[in-house]
């Protein structure tokens, strides 16, 4: 971006460059911002980047004031470039529209306006009645994905859903019997480990914590810091006390949703070792209701949920709705006549059949394939 003025078509280009840095700052802390989103910011001054931020960790600052503060005097009369558009509300600190107002900006271009309803247009209104240009719907698909545990959370009361399951080549979870099978190679593990540095929380079932004994952190080069919470569906509280799970609890944040009527003994002793029980509704059959789950997990400020149980939490997960982004990872091996368990149940199989999900994308990882299906 150079300092000389730019025709209409340059100037359109420039927009598009400019909102794709911003997508891209914005990723950068999905998981690390909730409650709030994580909103990308660019300044741009006669075709310059003079600021540029990403919502901090923790969720404020946010990134408009972080990318103003940077740009400072050259703010005046330049171009701020938001993923969402800017909030107009008092919270903990004063509204993104105030301080975009106090910097000067001339024009604002966002990529999406923001459905909660402290904003949902005000923050426009309020740059327009400044004598502010407003542009939105720039890459709007593109933030709508971005954003899409903030959207669900703030329209619908609980956290964006992100089901991820492994299978062998002729569609199997697991063998019937024997040890755990590695479904999955190196490159196919490295991208399920980004997933997870991305998303607020890690939400497995009983199940699949008793016979995987899984770790859920972030094992990545230098990433992990960005292991997120773990949590565990487990009704009658059986999760084993010598699991990976209990006995990391102190060192990264453990919840187990359990029932009204799990053991007191139990809640006890999992207690001494870090974990944080909460009490969610329970169904007919005594099964952690996933609505209501989901629902208490919102209400904590959860956004963005990665579900790495198995094919019977995502079942369950498929026949009540819950299920946004569905990722199925197709590996190497194969069981044969042995056979296995099935990776996809009834519900599951009929909802990526009927449209409910469709394939969004289709990626090789090495030797493992995975599509992903998302809600339209």
């Amino acid at each position: 971006m150079t300092g000389r003025a730019v025709d209409l078509s340059e100037q359109q280009a420039l927009d598009r460059r400019a909102m794709r840095l911003a997508l891209a700052l914005g990723r950068r802390n999905l998981g690390r911002t909730w409650p709030n989103p994580s909103v990308g910011a660019v300044v741009v001054a006669e075709g310059r980047i003079v600021g540029q931020a990403v919502t901090a960790v923790g969720g404020r600052p946010h990134a408009e004031p972080l990318a103003l503060a940077m740009a400072g005097e050259a703010a005046r009369g330049a171009t701020l470039y938001v993923t969402l558009e800017p909030c107009s509300h008092h919270g903990r600190t004063p509204p993104c529209t105030d301080a975009t107002i106090a910097a000067g900006i001339a024009r604002v271009v966002t990529a999406i306006e923001d459905p909660d309803p402290r904003v949902a247009g005000r923050g426009h209104a309020g740059l327009r009645a400044a004598g502010i240009t407003v542009e939105t719907g720039l890459l709007r698909e593109e933030a709508a994905r971005d954003h899409r545990g903030h959207f669900s959370r703030v329209t619908r009361g609980r956290p964006s859903l992100h089901l991820k399951l492994a299978r062998t080549r002729d569609g199997f979870a697991a063998p019937s019997t024997g040890e755990r099978l590695k479904i999955t190679g190196s490159v196919a593990d490295g991208a399920v480990h980004l997933w997870r540095a991305h998303a607020d929380a890690i939400m497995v079932g009983i199940g699949t914590a008793r016979a995987d004994d899984p770790s859920l952190t972030v094992r990545l080069p230098g990433l992990a810091e960005r292991s997120p919470l773990r949590i565990v569906l487990d009704s009658t509280l059986r999760l084993n006390p010598a699991s990976h799970l209990v006995r990391g609890a102190r060192d990264l944040p453990t919840l187990v949703l359990t029932g009204r009527g799990a053991p007191a003994h139990a809640r006890r002793m999992l207690a001494s070792f870090g974990v944080e029980i909460a009490f969610v509704p329970t169904d007919a059959e005594g099964r952690i209701d996933l609505p209501a789950a989901l629902k208490a997990l919102a209400e904590r400020g959860l956004t963005r949920i990665c579900s790495e149980g198995g094919p019977a939490l995502a079942d369950a997960l498929a026949a009540h709705d819950l299920i946004d982004a569905c990722t199925l990872i197709t590996g190497s091996v194969t069981l044969g006549e042995a056979g296995g368990l099935p990776v996809l149940g009834a519900n599951l199989a009929r909802r990526l059949a009927d449209g409910s999900l469709s394939v969004v994308e289709t990626r090789d990882y090495g030797p493992d394939t995975a599509v992903t299906y998302e809600r339209i």
